[in-house]
């Protein structure tokens, strides 16, 4: 009896360290020896345009600029701040001397940097993980690592048999009124009315509720929405089109990407952009350095330290919390990295599946 009660505890005890909520904790000790991807002037790049949205003040977006719930160690917004001021003053010394980056000198960000492992909420990721097999390589050391990319298509400015679905701007009913004011008449406008499988039938066209911007087939409107951003090549011209407004819907994690509701309508810009309540004030973003994630949890600006094995190395790459999505609601687990510009998953997969589907991860904050 007392041998079974002893392995009952050893099982429980063991349960409770495999499953657990997400953890943080200081961990400045010597990095292990890998390579460090030098992406400094990018990194320089998204700093600024976060640190442009972090002055906008808690007040314009509450959800967003904040300084996280990390209670066990400082992570307040006015660290986070030093810290990418500190980044970006790095990157400027480097460059005016012509050095290479300290940011890929371990020895330097052990040196200057309080590196705070992350380990992954493991209780959400393993509810997940039947219908998401690649959350069954989370453990209790790294987090998922997913990637998303800027989606490259080729389109129609008209309907044509082989591009026959829409990208909408945001609808007609809607143009004059900002984020604040469509909340307020949400009952009656367009944008809060349907979900996606029924604009995919024509809901929207048949009844001229929004301008279509530009016309693809179902795999190139797919990635757009998955992704958030679309290159449209029409003829001999290119259009950046970005997520502008949704309907609301929340994105469901345990159904496949098409068979969603939740939709975005898009907007014309003319740079890659993360995050921003209204598409009229987003971040800047560049691909390599920017990572999607749960913004209401983190905080925005947070710098991510990920280690990763591509082409079966250790990979070193510093990056910025300054984007997020649907699949990010009360996710501890997972970070998505922004890999590049890709027409399609087989172009994707040709560049990444090199690289690693989880990530050891340090939040880095200037010491």
């Amino acid at each position: 009896m007392k041998i079974i009660l002893k392995l009952f505890l050893i099982l429980c005890f063991s349960n409770a360290i495999i499953l657990a909520d997400a953890t943080f904790k200081k961990e400045n000790s010597n990095l292990k020896k890998g390579k460090w991807v030098d992406k400094s002037l990018a990194l320089k790049f998204v700093s600024k345009s976060v640190l442009k949205y972090l002055a906008k003040g808690n007040k314009y977006d509450a959800s967003a600029i904040h300084s996280g719930f990390i209670k066990t160690h400082d992570t307040s917004l006015e660290r986070v701040k030093r810290t990418l001021l500190f980044l970006i003053k790095v990157v400027e010394e480097d460059a005016k001397i012509g050095k290479s980056s300290r940011l890929t000198d371990p020895n330097f960000i052990l040196k200057h940097f309080d590196l705070i492992k992350w380990s992954p909420d493991l209780i959400a990721s393993k509810k997940l993980a039947q219908k998401k097999p690649l959350l069954k390589s989370v453990n209790e050391n790294k987090i998922l690592l997913t990637k998303y990319f800027i989606k490259l298509a080729d389109g129609n400015k008209s309907k044509t048999d082989d591009k026959s679905l829409a990208i909408y701007g945001l609808p007609f009913d809607e143009v004059e009124l900002t984020l604040e004011e469509a909340l307020t008449k949400r009952t009656t406008l367009t944008r809060f009315k349907y979900g996606k499988q029924v604009i995919l039938k024509g809901i929207i066209s048949n009844n001229n509720l929004a301008p279509a911007l530009v016309w693809l087939n179902r795999t190139d409107l797919e990635g757009a929405l998955l992704q958030g951003t679309v290159v449209v090549n029409i003829g001999n011209s290119k259009t950046i089109l970005n997520v502008h407004r949704n309907n609301t819907i929340a994105y469901d994690r345990s159904k496949k990407p098409r068979e969603q509701e939740r939709y975005w309508y898009f907007k014309e810009v003319d740079h890659i952009y993360g995050y921003g309540k209204d598409a009229n004030f987003k971040i800047a973003i560049k691909s390599e350095v920017t990572v999607a994630g749960d913004l209401n949890y983190f905080g925005l600006g947070k710098i991510f330290l990920l280690k990763t094995i591509e082409h079966d190395k250790p990979t070193y790459r510093i990056t910025i919390l300054a984007d997020t999505g649907g699949a990010f609601k009360n996710n501890q687990f997972q970070l998505d990295w922004l890999s590049g510009y890709y027409k399609g998953w087989k172009d994707y997969h040709k560049i990444n599946k090199y690289i690693s589907d989880t990530a050891e991860t340090w939040i880095l904050l200037k010491k």
